[in-house]
């Protein structure tokens, strides 16, 4: 099917360069909606899977902005980000949190010379001895004054774009409050996060408008199409499709061998049906069952116990069970839980 961008599209914005950009791409990929770009260096590309949605690239923090404005009706970013720039005005709703990837945390950290600052607590205490008010460098200050003002530490905050790890070094602030991940930048500029100081985990997620799911049904089918294909790949992921050939005389005797000689079981149970062979007295049966990828060998032995040969094992795209709850939380949430 041909498809072009139009101002009439559901639109989509997803992170433009790093590490998160090229994991959202993956993510998609793998959930079976490929983003086509034309052009690289376009910063708009199409979702062929998706007709009628536009996809449009921004900086992460501009992603939160754009969907709370509702000049693109969804987004995938940092819920870092999105929890400081959603506003108040409830137009940002958050529709997954937990897409898999993008895991770091926001935290405080302060210098290794520090060595009698220890929790949050210290802090405050040494907040308390100064003549001046700490300083804290930082690229959230809505979180991070939050977070202070709660635990009583009086502070300033020093707005920074760029690497704040050298801040304390170069003089402008006294400690920061950045995104963490492996911790090894703050090692290697010797600062260390502070115990008690995290301000909240964060991962990708994926947010949309309030006023286009509202208003627009096209969006609002497009939010239950993008949550089934998340969830279902989600579910799937550590999964793997285990099919073995075993004969027996009926699809109830092999079931009765699995459920009493194995551990694992599929699903809900085993799918069992007949294989058509030349030899019309051998009576052998095809099974397959869902086991998790950690408890492949174990599934291998213990179908081989039974009698199992010819085993394959495959990968798993999509497990599509009941609807998803957060389909359900999203229809709550904009008062329309009777929809279909």
């Amino acid at each position: 099917m041909d498809q072009s961008i139009t101002p009439q599209n559901v639109r989509i914005s997803l992170p433009s360069k790093g590490r998160l950009a090229e994991d959202t791409l993956a993510f998609f990929a793998d959930c079976g909606l490929n983003v086509h770009q034309e052009n690289p260096r376009q910063y708009e590309a199409l979702i062929p899977n998706l007709p009628g949605v536009s996809v449009l690239f921004q900086r992460p923090a501009d992603i939160v902005v754009s969907v709370r404005d509702g000049s693109v009706d969804f987004g995938i970013t940092g819920l870092d980000v999105v929890e400081e720039r959603r506003g108040y005005n409830d137009e940002v709703m958050v529709l997954h949190d937990a897409l898999g990837y993008g895991g770091c945390m926001l935290s405080l950290a302060v210098p290794e010379a520090w060595t009698d600052i220890l929790e949050v607590s210290d802090l405050k205490k040494k907040a308390e001895s100064l003549a001046a008010s700490l300083r804290v460098a930082t690229k959230y200050p809505v979180l991070t004054s939050r977070f202070l003002q709660e635990r009583g530490i009086i502070a300033d905050l020093i707005a920074a774009e760029g690497t704040l790890e050298t801040a304390p070094t170069i003089g402008y602030a006294d400690l920061i409050c950045d995104i963490v991940s492996s911790g090894q930048t703050l090692r290697d500029n010797r600062l260390r996060p502070l115990k008690g100081g995290m301000i909240l985990k964060s991962q990708a997620g994926l947010i949309a408008n309030r006023r286009s799911l509202l208003e627009n049904p096209k969006c609002l089918e497009t939010a239950r199409t993008l949550l089934e294909f998340f969830e279902a790949h989600l579910r799937a992921s550590g999964d793997l499709a285990v099919f073995a050939n075993i004969r027996g005389d009926s699809p109830e005797a092999i079931a009765k061998r699995i459920f009493s000689e194995c551990t694992l079981s599929g699903l809900q149970g085993p799918t069992i049906s007949r294989v058509i062979v030349r030899e019309a007295e051998q009576n052998w049966y095809a099974v397959n069952i869902i086991v998790q990828r950690g408890e492949i060998i174990q599934a291998i032995r213990e179908l081989r116990a039974i009698g199992g040969s010819g085993v394959v094992a495959m990968p798993i795209t999509y497990i599509f069970d009941e609807e998803p709850q957060r389909i359900k939380a999203m229809l709550q949430s904009l008062e329309l839980r009777d929809q279909p």
